[in-house]
């Protein structure tokens, strides 16, 4: 790796954890049990709902990163397919660039990247990514709408409507 590219990384770092992880709440208040509490009302819900996920949303998009990490590698089918196919774009970009002669036959890049799609993308549908997707939709959706829909808005959300008289 280049200096260039390794500052390019840390440069990627540092912005992902000023912008993304800065909206993180800490965990005493995103599992705080005294402000738990079931909902009067579809109103009341839906209110909770609305204010819980722009308040955990980022909380809520690292349970569906954790939740995407956990389907991937729980499907193994999937992990080999997608290992395949990014392995396969990664090798024949580096090595496949110029054509190689085998006898009196020569392998073009354009070749090269026609077998990796009649193998991948088969071997990518039989991994059932749709079935993946869908369960990464609807887990993501049950736990934080239910996490959303329990959680009493703190003190703070009282203020968020007034606005400062000047």
């Amino acid at each position: 790796m280049s200096m260039d590219t390794l500052l390019r990384v840390t440069d990627a770092v540092k912005s992902f954890r000023e912008t993304r992880l800065s909206a993180l709440r800490p965990p005493q208040e995103f599992f705080d049990f005294n402000r738990i509490s079931r909902p009067a009302d579809l109103n009341t819900a839906t209110s909770r709902i609305s204010y819980n996920t722009r308040y955990f949303s980022g909380n809520y998009g690292l349970i569906i990163a954790v939740l995407a990490v956990y389907a991937v590698v729980s499907n193994y089918w999937l992990l080999i397919s997608l290992a395949f196919l990014v392995g396969g774009f990664g090798l024949i970009n580096k090595f496949g660039a110029d054509p190689v002669q085998f006898g009196d036959r020569t392998i073009t890049q354009k070749q090269l990247y026609t077998v990796l799609f009649c193998i991948g993308i088969p071997l990518l549908w039989w991994a059932s990514p749709l079935g993946t997707f869908f369960w990464l939709v609807g887990a993501s959706g049950v736990v934080i709408i239910g996490h959303a829909c329990i959680m009493e808005p703190g003190i703070e959300s009282e203020y968020a409507t007034v606005q400062e008289a000047v």
